[in-house]
């Protein structure tokens, strides 16, 4: 489960890595600048808050409770994320929140149950309590319950104790924008819940158990020393009993035996059942060590491809996770960097952010890939000179630099200053070709040509 839940952290939160983009269609963007061509200055402002944000991510070390999470996800296929103001996430289990989704799979309703100290809860609320019987204690909980309800294109939320609102709670979020988010590992359409990956697989799992446990006791019974002397024979039980190792004793190596459990084949099948049950549940977890064929010379590529198949299985899971976590999750630290002021505003129709991690992996990676492809393609057809004149050469270093992540600002040169130098380095080499004395006189030459001309 570990290992399952780690390879589900990495590809859903990929380390320094953006996992999303903001795209501007094409349309939207010739009416808003103008221009067809201004893609590539769009996308390197844009790959600016996608870096800002990916260090909000970083910054607020997220993982272990993401990690958590994916953990929950596996073994009951349902967990509840609530993205902190200060920065951060908190997880809740099964036990301690109830969902309600329409058929569609919307989220309608959502009550979580925590418990918290009296002390930190609003004077009018302690004194609600007191006059309930309820002590203040610093030992002692009780039960809040936060009430999140779906109602006119927004979710309303408010916190009741003891059947009490509690003052200062009530507040509204935006339905795409919400810090409540719940998880499923399997979408049902129709149900509340989710279902989990281990439900997927209880039948090898409870089988391989009930294996393991009677290789266990079997191997503990096989594993016992017992003599049998004969009551007939000169031997004495006593003689056996008390004779120290490498002791001389007077006796009949005939008259005693060892009891030996006879059960080698069964416990053989049972181990070769518990061997097939293994490596099915290794591939279901995605224990690439346990499937990778034992030979001197495994290649990596090889091990590449069997990664890659194990990976596809779980396509689906990465489906539901994008639409219900990374989506999300995104939206919302968005929302919340741009009401603390550290994010620009942006029209929620024009720029949308769409996820490239996991499933939907068609983010900057690929799009460098297509570039370098479109780039070979183009030479081998029209030859280098061609595609230099037909190609912008600096708009196409700057959408590799965003395709890689790379922070372009003072890292290019303008155009200006391009061809300020090729105009010195082109002065530079007639100068080297022609010498000082030939470089003086013509420029002399020109000196005379303007004073003429201005006579």
């Amino acid at each position: 489960m570990n290992n399952l839940a780690s390879k589900l952290l990495m590809a859903l939160l990929p380390a320094n890595q953006s996992i999303f983009r903001l795209t501007i269609d094409d349309f939207t963007l010739e009416e808003l600048t103008g221009k067809p061509d201004a893609r590539a200055e769009i996308e390197k402002a844009l790959g600016k808050i996608e870096r800002a944000v990916g260090t909000e991510i970083e910054a607020t070390a997220v993982r272990p409770s993401i990690f958590e999470a994916f953990k929950q996800l596996i073994t009951v296929g349902n967990a509840l994320l609530y993205v902190l103001p200060e920065g951060g996430v908190k997880v809740f289990k099964l036990d301690n929140y109830v969902v309600k989704r329409d058929p569609s799979g919307n989220v309608i309703e959502i009550v979580v149950k925590e418990q918290v100290s009296p002390l930190v809860l609003p004077e009018k609320t302690k004194r609600l309590l007191k006059d309930k019987g309820e002590r203040e204690s610093a030992d002692g909980t009780v039960d809040i319950y936060t009430w999140i309800r779906r109602k006119r294109g927004k979710f309303s939320v408010h916190q009741e104790v003891k059947g009490e609102l509690v003052p200062g709670t009530k507040g509204t979020y935006p339905v795409e924008k919400t810090p409540w988010i719940p998880l499923r590992w399997v979408k049902i359409d129709g149900e509340d819940y989710g279902r989990s990956h281990v439900e997927e697989y209880i039948g090898d799992l409870r089988s391989l158990e009930g294996l393991t446990k009677a290789i266990v006791e079997g191997s503990a019974a096989a594993a016992k020393v017992l003599f049998l002397v004969d009551p007939n024979g000169i031997t004495s039980e006593r003689t056996i009993a008390n004779a120290p190792p490498s002791a001389v004793r007077s006796g009949n190596a005939k008259d005693v035996s060892v009891l030996q459990v006879d059960k080698y084949a069964d416990f053989r099948v049972a181990l070769e059942t518990v061997n097939r049950l293994e490596q099915r549940l290794a591939q279901a977890f995605l224990l690439t060590a346990s499937v990778t064929r034992q030979a001197e010379r495994v290649t990596a590529e090889e091990i590449r491809l069997i990664a890659g198949e194990l990976e596809d299985a779980l396509g689906g899971v990465y489906s539901v996770q994008s639409a219900e976590f990374q989506l999300p999750f995104v939206r919302r630290l968005m929302f919340q960097m741009e009401q603390q002021g550290r994010l620009p505003s942006l029209p929620p129709d024009t720029v949308r952010p769409s996820i490239v991690a996991g499933m939907n992996a068609l983010g900057r990676g690929h799009d460098l890939n297509r570039l370098m492809t479109f780039s070979q393609t183009a030479r081998q057809a029209v030859g280098d000179e061609t595609f230099a004149e037909a190609v912008r050469g600096h708009d196409f270093i700057t959408r590799i630099g965003t395709s890689l992540s790379i922070d372009m600002d003072g890292l290019m040169r303008t155009e200006k200053e391009i061809a300020e130098g090729r105009r010195q380095n082109s002065q530079a080499r007639l100068m080297e070709q022609l010498g000082p004395e030939a470089m003086r006189q013509a420029g002399q030459q020109q000196i005379t040509a303007q004073q003429k001309g201005a006579s």
